[in-house]
């Protein structure tokens, strides 16, 4: 899988479905240079020069959020946003890593290239 690939496809519903294993989870997590598996969500820390940066790279990513009907958690910072997706729907509303993470992801890096 490439981050074109995964930045293409549409998220599903998830409710009901399986999360991913550690060996999905870190197939995908290859093609996206940066992001890592903490706390049961994937997540990267992007750094910018400053708050005005910080603030229109958020916007992006609520505008994909949006369009994607899946939303990260943020923290907003100065001159950094650190981003991270989990599921809540997976394995019947345990909440996991799903591919609507990765599709999300890969969206945000494709904006950036």
């Amino acid at each position: 899988m490439n981050l074109q690939t995964l930045a293409q496809q549409k998220p599903t519903a998830q409710h009901g479905n399986a999360a991913f294993t550690a060996a999905q989870v870190n197939d995908y997590l290859a093609a996206l240079p940066g992001w890592s598996l903490i706390d049961g969500k994937i997540q990267k820390t992007f750094s910018f020069k400053n708050y005005f940066e910080t603030i229109a790279f958020v916007n992006v990513v609520a505008a994909i959020s949006h369009a994607t009907d899946h939303h990260p958690d943020l923290s907003v910072h100065y001159n950094r946003c650190v981003v991270a997706f989990n599921t809540h729907d997976v394995e019947n509303g345990k909440g996991g890593i799903s591919i609507n993470d990765f599709i999300c992801a890969a969206r945000i890096e494709s904006f950036l290239l």
